[in-house]
């Protein structure tokens, strides 16, 4: 019998449709809640016997979201200790600040220092904090190519395509399309400059949540018979200076400012 140890594995068994006979809104909600021992894999009509008896499922002891991300952070700031600051600067493409490092991410200042504590003249969140210490410790410092990919195209992207599609994608796209002018300045509020690329859209800006991993948004307004369409790319080099899981994390975290902020102001 095989055993499941995560959402995504029981995810990739499910039909995809979101269509809530298992009382859950949708598919990868209802592999959540397998996973915390909520619901099991024959509370979906959709999958047979010969699924339901082959995997069992690895129960995770309940643990919040915010409780995972501090034991993560606690383990990244015992690292950080280790890290040569003077040295690495260039690497990261930050300077030095005293004895702190200097990191510009989306166009503000970040400063770090050798436990790993982060100060700003801008409220410091999880968000950020996370992959930012994970690029103090990864980063390899390769220089950008220019060269813009979706996130699926990334070499281990589509292990998160079912995570960032709807939590990443959709919901920029739904900011872009209700508050369209709201969204075009509040990127250039975050340091978006625009790009030059080689096909057409309304809005092109590349935002640096990190120095050497900068962030193309293409959004093209809806025109006659033609629905918006909105794109994020990333330089080719993106999992070079930051692990997938932290791109998809910092992404997530940029959109979900967002939406707040959005809801705040519009």
């Amino acid at each position: 019998m095989s055993q499941l140890n995560n959402p995504l594995e029981i995810y990739k068994l499910l039909p995809k449709s979101n269509c809530r006979q298992c009382q859950v809104p949708t598919c990868l909600a209802f592999a959540t809640s397998v996973i915390n021992g909520h619901k099991s894999l024959g509370d979906c009509p959709h999958l047979g016997n010969d699924i339901t008896e082959r995997f069992d499922i690895k129960i995770h002891k309940r643990v919040t979201i915010e409780q995972q991300q501090q034991q993560i952070l606690g383990q990244l700031k015992r690292e950080i200790t280790n890290i040569d600051f003077y040295s690495s600067a260039k690497r990261l493409g930050a300077s030095l600040s005293g004895e702190k490092l200097k990191i510009k991410c989306l166009g503000k200042d970040f400063f770090v220092d050798s436990n790993g504590n982060i100060t700003s003249d801008c409220h410091v969140i999880t968000w950020l904090s996370l992959p930012l210490l994970d690029y103090v410790l990864s980063c390899s410092g390769k220089n950008v190519t220019g060269e813009w990919v979706p996130f699926r195209e990334l070499k281990n992207g589509m292990t998160w395509i079912p995570l960032y599609e709807p939590i990443c994608e959709k919901p920029l796209k739904h900011i872009a399309d209700t508050h369209t002018d709201f969204f075009e300045m509040i990127l250039h509020l975050f340091g978006g400059k625009l790009a030059t690329i080689n096909y057409s859209s309304d809005i092109s800006l590349v935002l640096h949540p990190l120095p050497r991993v900068p962030i193309l948004i293409c959004y093209c307004k809806p025109e006659d018979e033609l629905e918006s369409k909105l794109n994020i790319f990333f330089d080719s080099t993106a999992e070079d200076n930051l692990n997938i899981q932290s791109v998809f994390g910092i992404t997530a975290g940029l959109v979900r400012m967002l939406e707040k902020i959005s809801l705040r102001h519009c």
